[in-house]
């Protein structure tokens, strides 16, 4: 298994995963994302202006899980932070150490940016995810309010 950048070809293969990203947070069906949004994000991992990025886990030639993160500015400190805002691996592979691969990953790129803060959220029902997450970073006990729009 390999950790790396999304290619322009792996399209076919990402957007599954994508989807399924977006479907266990209930955007699917009626819900689901308009397409502009998906052809967007995809756009700007290949921007050298953006500061989005995405990684891919690869088995072989196929792919089975994904991490997006974006850098940003911050009042409390002088380097960017890197905020992993998607993370997701195919359900048969799940346990199998692609999660952690991919937060890695999403490390490594982060500490090459010059950015050691790297943090992401999730539902307090993902059970499964925040025993991966307990191992890999602390939980810091803020609550999220979103103003959605």
């Amino acid at each position: 298994m390999q950790v790396r950048p999304v290619s322009r070809d792996d399209f076919d293969q990402w957007l599954p995963l994508w989807d399924g990203y977006n479907a266990f947070y209930g955007r699917e069906a009626d819900t689901a994302l308009p397409r502009a949004i998906t052809d967007v994000l995809w756009e700007r991992f290949f921007d050298p202006n953006e500061p989005v990025h995405g990684l891919v886990a690869a088995d072989g030639d196929r792919l089975v899980g994904l991490a997006h993160y974006l850098f940003h500015r911050n009042t409390t400190q002088m380097n960017l932070s890197c905020y992993m805002q998607d993370l997701f691996t195919s359900p048969g592979v799940r346990g199998q150490g692609i999660g952690r691969s991919l937060i890695e990953g999403v490390y490594l790129a982060a500490d090459a940016a010059g950015s050691g803060r790297v943090y992401w959220h999730t539902q307090d029902t993902n059970e499964a995810g925040r025993r991966l997450y307990d191992k890999m970073a602390e939980h810091a006990g803020f609550i999220v309010y979103v103003r959605a729009g």
